[in-house]
Formats: structure tokens, C-alpha cells, sequence
């Protein structure tokens, strides 16, 4: 606008949207853009997960299911951890069927588990199935047909679970945050409307402030 002062906002609109189908920059949120293409991240699916996955829909076929490997973390992470959780997310009403069925097929797993509950149980396994309910309107993506979270509710649900992701806490999560937005695009907007489904919106708003100061 000061370059040019009597461009109009449906040029700057245009101009904004070639600039985005071009790869040139990307959306990061709401009137936010950040240079250069899209970049998604998303968790691997390995072959258990499939497996799972294939299982639990022949068994509950309209039943949305979300399910990822906390492995997928190590690339942020300058500790790694030597015990890694194979997370499923259901609606509520159905976490304790999924958590049954999978118990009656020798799986280990828990269901919405207390850090006491893990820090007695969980050691020696290298790897746990852990049930628990999806929260309503959660940012996901669809990949090779499995739903797996995006990177904002995993960047999330890091901040919000320190049960779960108890290795992954302090310092370890800062790093965890730098580099996701440093090599991925994250949407903002989607972070923080994902913080406030779960009841966290003041604080990550203002924890990630403190990453966006760092970066």
C-alpha cells in the first residue's frame, strides 16, 4: 500500500492468491503468510498401525477414528525417548469398546491412563496402545485412508497432556515447537481455535508467543 497507494484490495486479494497457487508463500492464518510452499507434515504409517487401523474399522465401521505413533516426534526432538505410544482417539461414547476389543485381541493397552498408572506399567513396554476420546473438532488430515492429526493438534495436545507426553515437557517441547514451524507450515489460527476446543487457549497463546519471539 505505500508503494503503491491507489492499488485497490481486490488487486492485493489477486495478487496474494497467485502468489499462493504459485508457491511463492504460503497461508499460515488468517491474513498471515509465510514465504515459500505449503509444507505438511504428517505422522508415518507403518504397517501396526495399519493393521490396527484395518481391524478396528471391520469392527466399527462408521466409527472415526484417529490414530498416530508418538515416534514421529523424534525428528524434533534432541532427546529420544526409548518408549513410544501408539495413540488412538475416539469419540467418547465408544473409547471404552475400542479399548475392550483391542484388550480381547492381547494388545497392551490403556485407556486415558494416569502418569502413576504409566510410570508403574508403561517402562518396560517399548511400545503401548493408549485409547482415549477425541476431542469434537479436532484439525486432522486424511492420509493413505487413516485419519492422523495434523501438526497443530499434535503441537497441542503436546502442551495440553503432560501424561502422555511427559517426554516430550520443558525444554524438550520448546525444541519440539522451533523446529516444526521452522521446517513446516502451521497454521496460527488453527492452533489456537484447536487450544480453546481444549480449554487452553490464554495460555498456549501466550507460550507460543514466547516461541515466535525465539524464532
Amino acid at each position: 500500500m505505500q508503494i503503491e497507494p491507489a492499488v485497490r484490495i481486490t488487486t492485493i486479494n489477486w495478487r496474494i492468491y497467485n502468489l499462493v497457487e504459485s508457491g511463492v508463500i504460503n497461508r499460515i492464518g488468517r491474513g498471515k503468510y509465510a514465504l515459500g510452499p505449503n509444507r505438511i507434515f504428517s505422522p508415518d504409517i507403518s504397517l501396526k498401525i495399519e493393521l490396527i487401523h484395518t481391524k478396528l474399522k471391520n469392527e466399527f465401521p462408521y466409527l472415526e477414528i484417529c490414530i498416530w505413533d508418538t515416534s514421529c516426534l523424534n525428528k524434533f526432538m534432541i532427546h529420544q525417548p526409548g518408549r513410544f505410544y501408539l495413540l488412538i482417539e475416539v469419540d467418547k461414547s465408544a473409547a471404552q469398546s475400542v479399548f475392550f476389543n483391542l484388550r480381547e485381541n492381547k494388545y497392551p493397552v490403556f485407556i486415558h491412563p494416569t502418569m502413576d498408572l504409566i510410570e508403574k506399567y508403561l517402562p518396560e513396554m517399548k511400545e503401548t496402545v493408549i485409547v482415549s476420546s477425541l476431542v469434537t473438532e479436532s484439525p486432522l488430515q486424511l492420509k493413505n485412508g487413516i485419519i492422523v492429526p495434523t501438526i497443530e493438534k499434535i503441537l497441542v495436545d503436546i502442551f495440553c497432556d503432560d501424561v502422555i507426553f511427559s517426554a516430550q515437557q520443558g525444554s524438550e517441547m520448546r525444541t519440539i515447537f522451533e523446529e516444526a514451524i521452522k521446517n513446516h507450515t502451521v497454521n496460527e489460527n488453527r492452533l489456537i481455535r484447536y487450544a480453546d476446543r481444549r480449554g487452553r487457549k490464554e495460555s498456549f497463546r501466550e507460550y507460543l508467543n514466547t516461541i515466535f519471539q525465539m524464532l
